[in-house]
C-alpha cells in the first residue's frame, strides 16, 4: 500500500502543526499542535480530527512549542493511550509548557464566567492542568541520531534543528519511502542556539516557512535592543517585553546581560523575569550544554541577571515599583498569561515601552500592537496603547528564507517533492516559488485537510 500524509494543521498557517502519516492500516501523527491567532483558527481546536484518537498508533514531536505540542492533553483525554516520542529536551520542556497551558485555559474560562463575558454557559477550558499532567506519562524519549520504531517497521531518527532546546527534524522511513519533517529550523547565526544540522536524504520534505517571505536584518539583537532600552532608562519608564517562555526569554536575558557588560545599559537597570515557565526553562540550559552556544559561566549569568518572579503575589508586587525597569513576561504573542496584566497597567503611558520580540501570528494581540493599533482588548476592557512600541526584527529563532534554502541545498540529492508548511500563505507561497525557481525542485503549499500520496 502507498504512504499518505494528511495536513491537519500547519498548512496555510503558522500554527496547529499536525501531519497524519498513513500506511498499511497504521497511522502516525507528527506533531500535535494548538491553533493560535484568528478566532477562525482557534475554533479548529474544538473540532474533531478525521479519525478517533484511539486509531492513532503513535505520536512523534519535533519540539515543545505549543503550536506543535499543545493539543496533546486533549488527544490523550479523548482516548489516545499510546506513546508520545520526542527528544529528552522536548520532554522536559513539555513538562513545563503543557501543564501551564492547561492552567491558563482554566484561568481564562474562570475569568470569563466570573465576569459574564462569555456566551457559553459556562465557558470551559479546552483542557485542564490535570489533563496535561496525565499525558506526560505517555512520553518516551530518544537520543538524537539513534533510530527507533514508533510502530513496528516504521523507523524514525531525530537530527538537530536548532531553534530551541530539544528541537529536532524528523526523518521517517516507512513503506520504502523516506519523509523528512524539518520541524522549526533555527538560524545559523542565532544568539543562543547551535545551528541546524544538514538534512538527511529524503524522497519527500515538509519544510517550515515562518519567514519564507523575508530575510533577517544584518544588525543583531544587541544593536536593536541597546538603544531602545537606553531611551527607556533615560526617561524612567517601564518596558513590558512579551516573550516566549522557551527560547525567546533566554535570548533576551542574554542580550541584556551582554549590554550591561558592555556598558551600553546601566548595570543598575532592574530586570524581572515574570514567568514561572521561563524561570524553569532557564534552568534547563545547564542540563543540555551541547544544544546551545553558552558556556558554563554564561549559563550561570543567565539565571542571575534578572529577578526571577514565580508567585502571583510577587508578580502583583511589581505594580508597586517605579521605573525604570524591564519586565519580561509570557506569553510571547500576548494571547494570555501574566503579560496581559502588565500591558493593561503600563501600555497607556507614553514614557513606557512595549518590546515585541518575534513572529506574531495574525489575529493575536501582539500582532495588533506591532501593527500600530491604538487600543487592544484585555480581559473585556479596552486598553489604550500610548507606550512606545519597539519591534525587534533580529530576535527571531527561525531561519529566514535564504537560510532555509541553504539548509535544503545541503541535502545529498533533490527530493521528489517538497511541501511548504508552517507559514502564513504569503510566506509559504514565496518560499515555494524560490524552491521551484532557485533549486528547480517540485514544491507545493498544501491546503488544510488535504491528503497527498508520497
Amino acid at each position: 500500500m502507498s504512504v499518505s500524509i494528511t495536513f491537519l494543521g500547519g498548512a496555510g498557517t503558522v500554527t496547529g502543526s499536525k501531519y497524519l502519516v498513513r500506511h498499511n492500516s497504521h497511522s502516525l501523527l507528527v506533531d500535535c499542535g494548538l491553533f493560535q491567532g484568528y478566532k477562525l483558527l482557534r475554533e479548529r481546536n474544538w473540532q474533531r480530527l478525521p479519525l478517533t484518537p484511539r486509531q492513532i498508533d503513535a505520536v512523534v514531536l519535533t519540539h515543545a512549542h505549543l503550536d506543535h505540542s499543545g493539543y496533546l492533553p486533549l488527544l490523550a483525554r479523548d482516548g489516545y493511550t499510546k506513546p508520545i516520542h520526542c527528544t529528552p529536551g522536548t520532554r522536559d520542556l513539555c513538562a513545563i509548557l503543557l501543564p501551564d497551558s492547561g492552567h491558563l485555559q482554566e484561568e481564562d474560562a474562570a475569568f470569563l464566567n466570573r465576569h459574564a463575558l462569555t456566551r457559553h454557559q459556562p465557558a470551559l477550558p479546552l483542557y485542564t492542568r490535570l489533563d496535561a499532567l496525565h499525558c506526560l506519562k505517555q512520553f518516551r524519549t530518544h537520543a538524537f541520531h539513534k533510530p527507533f520504531e514508533p510502530i513496528p517497521g516504521w523507523r524514525v531518527q531525530f537530527t538537530h534543528a536548532g531553534h530551541i532546546l530539544g528541537a529536532a527534524s524528523v526523518l521517517l522511513e516507512v513503506g520504502g519511502r523516506r519523509i523528512l519533517f524539518s520541524g522549526d529550523l533555527g538560524r545559523t547565526d542565532d544568539l543562543l542556539m547551535t545551528p541546524p544540522e544538514a538534512p538527511p536524504a529524503a524522497d519527500t520534505v515538509l519544510v517550515e516557512s515562518t519567514y519564507g517571505d523575508r530575510e533577517h536584518p544584518a544588525q543583531d539583537m544587541l544593536q536593536e535592543l541597546g538603544p531602545a532600552l537606553q531611551r527607556l532608562a533615560q526617561r524612567g519608564g517601564v518596558a513590558v517585553v512579551p516573550v516566549f517562555a522557551v527560547g525567546r526569554a533566554q535570548s533576551v536575558l542574554h542580550a541584556i546581560q551582554q549590554l550591561k557588560g558592555q556598558g551600553v545599559l546601566p548595570a543598575s537597570l532592574p530586570v524581572f523575569l515574570d514567568s514561572p515557565m521561563a524561570v524553569s526553562t532557564t534552568g534547563l540550559f545547564e542540563r543540555y550544554p551541547g544544544e546551545h552556544r553558552l558556556n558554563a559561566q554564561q549559563v550561570h549569568a543567565l539565571s542571575h541577571c534578572a529577578t526571577m518572579v514565580e508567585t502571583t503575589d510577587q508578580s502583583k508586587a511589581l505594580a508597586r515599583r517605579h521605573g525604570p525597569m524591564v519586565i519580561l513576561s509570557a506569553s510571547g504573542m500576548a494571547t494570555g498569561g501574566r503579560v496581559l496584566h502588565h500591558l493593561a497597567l503600563y501600555a497607556g503611558d507614553h514614557r513606557n515601552m512595549i518590546v515585541i520580540t518575534g513572529h506574531q501570528a495574525p489575529g493575536t494581540r501582539g500582532a495588533r500592537i506591532a501593527a500600530g493599533e491604538k487600543s487592544i482588548r484585555i480581559h473585556g476592557q479596552d486598553v489604550a496603547i500610548r507606550a512606545e512600541v519597539v519591534q525587534l526584527t533580529s530576535a527571531s529563532a527561525h531561519a529566514d528564507a535564504t537560510q532555509t534554502l541553504a539548509w535544503l541545498r545541503r541535502m545529498e540529492h533533490a527530493p521528489e517533492q517538497v511541501y511548504v508548511v508552517h507559514g502564513e500563505m504569503q510566506a509559504a507561497d514565496m518560499l515555494r516559488e524560490r524552491i521551484a525557481h532557485e533549486l528547480r525542485w517540485r514544491a507545493a503549499v498544501p491546503e488544510h485537510g488535504s491528503t497527498a500520496t508520497v
